[in-house]
């Protein structure tokens, strides 16, 4: 009997090459842990492709022909909320891949990356960690909207177990409450701090210091 991949990746990308070597090599270099189930180089198509092959994470580029890998992006995260989007470019510029973890991305890698050691950030991300290069993540906390925010001890300890990364499950087990109840808890809490994902919402509590006890 043969086993499903314990990663399902769905690639949308205009690079056949790229995409060809994904669908090769990620599989061979992780032990069959992770595999490509579907790909597509039409970023209009994204939403359409995630629905169709259901993968647990998308790669999305950035650099795109219109409408582009942001929009892409907001397409998956709009219509197939429960798959994890991480962006990816072949370029040093952040500001695109800022736009993309506004857009709901929930991580970010550059497409140098081997796919050997593709598989460790994939699956944090999975996890619910947010992944972002170093330099991006300074520029997150350089860039944090001048807002005061008021947290009650609830929402700072959820908040804290979000900077740290920690899943959604990890984080119901420690506050004692259903996976549920945390989803819509960190959905109020991104509201509250107008902020769209987790990995804004980490950066903006660091530069407010909002992480302290």
């Amino acid at each position: 009997m043969v086993q499903s991949p314990a990663l399902r990746v769905a690639v949308v990308d205009d690079h056949p090459l790229f995409v060809r070597g994904l669908e090769l090599l990620l599989p061979a270099a992780t032990g069959a842990r992770a595999q490509v189930v579907g790909s597509t180089g039409d970023a209009a198509a994204a939403a359409s492709l995630m629905s169709r092959c259901l993968p647990d994470l998308a790669l999305v580029d950035l650099h795109m022909p219109p409408p582009g890998g942001i929009r892409a992006v907001a397409a998956i995260r709009r219509t197939t909320p429960r798959v994890r989007v991480v962006a990816m470019s072949g370029d040093d510029d952040p500001a695109p891949a800022m736009e993309a973890l506004r857009a709901g991305a929930e991580a970010f890698l550059p497409k140098s990356a081997e796919p050997e050691a593709l598989l460790p950030p994939l699956m944090a991300v999975l996890d619910g960690w947010a992944v972002l290069p170093a330099q991006l993540l300074r520029g997150l906390l350089r860039s944090g909207p001048g807002i005061r925010v008021d947290l009650d001890p609830e929402e700072r300890a959820l908040l804290r177990s979000i900077a740290a990364g920690r899943g959604t499950l990890e984080i119901a087990d420690q506050l004692h409450v259903s996976e549920r109840t945390v989803k819509r808890m960190t959905a109020a809490l991104l509201r509250k701090m107008r902020v769209s994902c987790r990995a804004e919402a980490a950066a903006l509590a660091g530069r407010l210091g909002l992480l302290s006890d």
